[in-house]
């Protein structure tokens, strides 16, 4: 078989990653140190890290061609992600405390942190170390930077699902050079994300200074910043950001829905070009959603009987931050969105495929692939009308070729398609395991918020797996499974499956 893959260039970048996710490890390690805690998991994986890492990046010596064309990046991409979320699963199990210690747990924990995606199968908060629960925020944060940099360096450039309409901050038209830009692009990605979780990390704590946020110390300062700003949802407390007062709400609403913006829009706009937002339909749009969307709910919470017996302004608070925590994928709660009524759930659901702005630490199918969908649409409508009509798609003042536009349907429709699988799976093995006789029943509906939540890389969903709930009343071989649904969901789909063609191999 000839091989039209450089894989061990590959593997040897995969390895490089592996190796330097030594570094964030020290994080929590001199957290350990000083709380007094455990830091055997911390030691253990950096050894792991820095020794997997390392052979793996020897294989570049294997390879006579060192470059990162589009396959190799594609390869290179699914195996990191895969990698570095199992390496990230070892302190979970070496600390050997609570259900992730069980490793398809730890696997499933780490998992849902890399690809920020926010469930969790922990059932007690109080058992683990702080440098553990650290250390589970911290995924997060690597996990929103890495998509970053992914998004806007690699697929960007490779037409995946349409990605290459996203904000860039210049234009690369040799998608077989791509090892510079990415050098670039991590660089301005990365202060820019540093410094808006900084800045998170210093409104919060001084909001506990002051005495507006009582509970809300550097410690969950710095752990709600990692969460936030990569739009992820992991929190240290067991009822999310329910446990923290009002003016953290708003002041998270704010982070999440940065998070959930085009970072490079961001960027432009520090610089003084605001008409790069304005002109952005993209952006208008993301904006509108979350508008619309909180309006409804808080409208219908309203006029209908209140099921958590709040009162006008706690409704208000409430509503606008579970949508904009939902549309963002973030997956905080601030309120037990499991008890509204029927249709506000459903609305809920529907946010769960929504997204924010392509080039942000969002998931889900995002704002401007629907955008797309939605003018193309609207343009085979009149067509159907008058054929010999020729109208282009435009976004933002600019032609969409066609081409990208079948790519964003294909996507849109294997994300769909994606989560309705998943759904299956659920209910089929819920039914071979009994999970329909947990306290509180699980229904088809739930099982279609908790595939929702995983592919799309949500978080909470509803019914035993809602808001304060767990994935632990899942069985081992459905969390193994979903494993893997976030990892594809993660890195928009296309990467993985592609790797099981015949072509990406040999043609």
């Amino acid at each position: 078989m000839n091989v039209r893959v450089s894989w061990r260039y590959s593997l040897s970048l995969t390895g490089t990653i592996v190796k330097w996710l030594a570094a964030p490890l020290c994080f929590p390690l001199l957290v350990a140190v000083y709380y007094a805690e455990p830091v055997a998991p911390f030691l253990v994986t950096i050894g792991v890290a820095l020794g997997g890492g390392g052979l793996l990046e020897r294989l570049k010596r294997l390879d006579g061609e060192e470059r990162l064309g589009p396959r190799e990046a594609l390869l290179m991409v699914s195996l990191t992600w895969l990698l570095v979320a199992l390496v990230s699963a070892v302190p979970f199990v070496v600390a050997g405390q609570g259900t992730i210690a069980h490793p398809i747990n730890a696997a499933f924990e780490s998992m849902s942190g890399i690809t920020t995606t926010g469930a969790t199968v922990l059932r007690q908060f109080d058992i683990h170390a702080r440098s553990i629960m650290m250390w589970r925020q911290l995924t997060q944060w690597l996990g929103g930077l890495g998509i970053l940099i992914l998004a806007t360096a690699i697929l960007s450039r490779l037409s995946v699902g349409g990605a290459q309409l996203m904000e860039t901050e210049t234009q690369y038209d040799n998608v077989d050079k791509l090892t510079p830009h990415i050098e670039d692009t991590a660089r301005l990605i990365g202060k820019l994300y540093a410094g808006l979780t900084l800045g998170t990390v210093a409104v919060l704590y001084i909001l506990y200074l002051v005495g507006l946020a009582p509970n809300m110390t550097l410690y969950n300062s710095v752990a709600h910043a990692f969460t936030s700003v990569s739009t992820a949802g992991f929190s240290t407390e067991p009822l999310s950001i329910e446990a923290f007062a009002p003016v953290v709400h708003w002041v998270l609403i704010v982070v999440m829905f940065l998070g959930s913006t085009s970072f490079v829009l961001m960027y432009f706009v520090l610089q003084g070009n605001l008409a790069r937002l304005r002109n952005s339909e993209e952006f208008r749009f993301y904006l509108g959603t979350v508008i619309v969307f909180s309006g409804l709910i808080v409208t219908i919470l309203l006029l209908k009987e209140n099921p958590t017996g709040t009162g006008v302004s706690d409704t208000f608070r409430q509503s606008v931050f579970n949508v904009v925590s939902i549309i963002t994928t973030t997956g905080y709660a601030n309120a037990n969105f499991d008890l509204w009524s029927p249709f506000a759930k459903h609305l809920l659901l529907m946010c769960m495929f929504l997204g924010g702005m392509a080039g942000s630490t969002t998931c889900s199918i995002k704002s401007l692939r629907w955008l797309v969908v939605f003018k193309a649409f609207r343009r085979d409508l009149f067509t159907v009308i008058h054929p010999e009509a020729i109208r282009p798609v435009r976004l933002s003042g600019v032609t969409v070729d066609e081409d990208t536009i079948r790519n964003i349907y294909s996507y849109t429709l294997i994300a769909i398609v994606g989560v309705f699988f998943v759904t299956v799976l659920i209910v089929v093995d819920g039914a071979r395991t009994g999970l329909y006789l947990v306290e509180g029943g699980f229904g088809e509906f739930d099982a279609l918020g908790a595939a929702a939540s995983t592919f799309l890389n949500i978080g909470p969903a509803f019914g035993p797996a809602g808001p304060y709930g767990t994935y632990d009343v899942f069985s081992m071989s459905t969390k193994a499974a979903l494993v893997v649904f976030m990892w594809i969901g993660r890195i928009e789909i296309i990467p993985v499956l592609v790797l099981f063609t015949r072509s990406f191999w040999q043609s």
